[in-house]
């Protein structure tokens, strides 16, 4: 039976806290919905998030969200429609937004001064998970945070490779794994919410 690098080394690692653990939702803009990066599961990841949002909020967690700004007339154009944040998530009063140009949420932002002092720990959910959501969450653990990726509140979508297709679904289990090996907790919504 395969056992994680964290699991080899001796390593226990449990979840984040909602009410404790900041919750970080990356990238949960409206691009993600349809269109040409559109991705696999977006209506299911987003209802989880949502839960997700609403335990958060309940319980008293600091929120951030972090959304990707792309040129004006592209991708994640934060002035047009496909770059505001999905309305099921979008931010409340009191809630940060930092605004990151590349994949890792920590490159060139705020968003570690925002997260001030998690205790080593954060949440985090968002789009997509191979690319903004690991970036993100393996850059986290090199500054000394580690994080609980929820699982259901992620999604990612069909990659081409050597002339062929890697399914999301099969991108989204390998991204998640990886993660799970050593940079990251991951869990679900329920298992946080105990629902």
């Amino acid at each position: 039976m395969p056992r994680t690098l964290n699991e080899l080394f001796g390593r226990t690692v449990v979840p984040a806290r909602l009410g404790v653990a900041p919750l970080v939702l990356v990238d949960c803009q409206n691009d993600y919905l349809s269109g040409p990066l559109a991705l696999a599961g977006i209506e299911a990841a987003v209802a989880a998030a949502g839960r997700l949002l609403d335990a958060a909020r309940a319980r008293g967690s600091k929120v951030i969200h972090v959304v990707q700004r792309g040129a004006a007339g592209g991708l994640f154009d934060l002035s047009g429609p496909g770059g505001a944040i999905i309305d099921r998530l979008a931010p409340q009063a009191g809630e940060s937004i930092v605004i990151k140009t590349r994949p890792n949420g920590f490159s060139d932002t705020t968003l570690l001064a925002e997260l001030g002092d998690t205790g080593g720990e954060m949440i985090i959910a968002g789009f997509m998970t191979h690319n903004c959501v690991s970036s993100t969450v393996r850059a986290a653990l090199d500054l000394g945070i580690l994080p609980t990726v929820v699982a259901d509140a992620t999604a990612t979508r069909d990659l081409p490779l050597s002339g062929g297709i890697v399914p999301a679904v099969d991108l989204q289990r390998a991204e998640l794994a990886a993660l799970a090996d050593r940079h990251a907790v991951v869990v679900t919504v329920a298992d946080l919410t105990g629902e």
